[in-house]
């Protein structure tokens, strides 16, 4: 396998350990050369994969060894999390913990409406809680969801922070259905007080703010808008 390649291969992999949990902060690092032996590659293209995580702020050297960082400025993005949903059926990484605010049938806003293809006055389930690793708050979120969906996983109408991880696996057990399609959008802006409230931000900071569409042949499955605080990081993986 290229250099190129494999550099990336070690890269995503401890990114994703890391991000998910798998190794928490201080967890040290096997030595490059070990690395190396591992995967079977040159030790230079360890130090490059190596480097690229501290780059990112996920891992930290010393006279010691190579360590994870104890608070790591990046959470995981939305392909990370339906990763997640996928192999473990949870939402969220190890450590994170939420607190729900809303869940409710409510009649959604008119572009809401038509993602879901409804007809005027019909509800959806909209679900709104905030996400933190610790004492660092990672996301605020408003989840919708058709309302159907109710009836098959009541927990959609819980605000019992328990049975929000996990919500999204068990509405694809119960629906019979597949995410088959993805899509986020994303941009930079102020955060409105709303936004600033959940995350514990001055009004007008700056946060990276998204929205997500998972959904299959049939339709949206769930629906999210979401934002990030100040000075965390996200990022994806590309399958070619």
């Amino acid at each position: 396998m290229p250099a190129e390649k494999t550099f990336t291969r070690i890269t995503d992999h401890y990114r994703r350990l890391i991000l998910t949990g798998a190794l928490p902060a201080g967890t040290k690092l096997p030595s490059n050369k070990e690395l190396a032996t591992k995967w079977g590659v040159a030790v230079e293209t360890v130090r490059r994969a190596l480097s690229q995580l501290q780059v990112e702020k996920l891992i930290r050297t010393s006279p010691r060894g190579t360590f994870v960082a104890d608070e790591t400025p990046a959470t995981s993005s939305p392909a990370d999390r339906l990763e997640a949903v996928r192999s473990t059926m949870r939402t969220f990484m190890d450590g994170e913990t939420s607190i729900v605010a809303a869940a409710q049938l409510v009649v959604p806003p008119v572009y809401v409406a038509d993602l879901f293809d409804l007809d005027h006055g019909d509800q959806v389930v909209r679900r709104e809680y905030v996400a933190g690793r610790s004492s660092v708050r990672t996301l605020f979120a408003v989840d919708w969801y058709p309302a159907q969906f109710a009836v098959l996983v009541p927990d959609l109408l819980s605000t019992s922070p328990g049975k929000n991880d996990g919500l999204t696996a068990r509405i694809l057990e119960a629906t019979d259905r597949r995410v088959t399609a993805a899509r986020d959008d994303m941009h930079g802006r102020a955060a409105d007080a709303r936004e600033a409230a959940a995350l514990g931000l001055p009004v007008g900071a700056p946060i990276l703010a998204g929205a997500s569409r998972w959904g299959d042949a049939t339709g949206i499955i769930q629906y999210s808008e979401w934002c990030l605080p100040t000075r965390l990081t996200i990022g994806y993986d590309y399958s070619l």
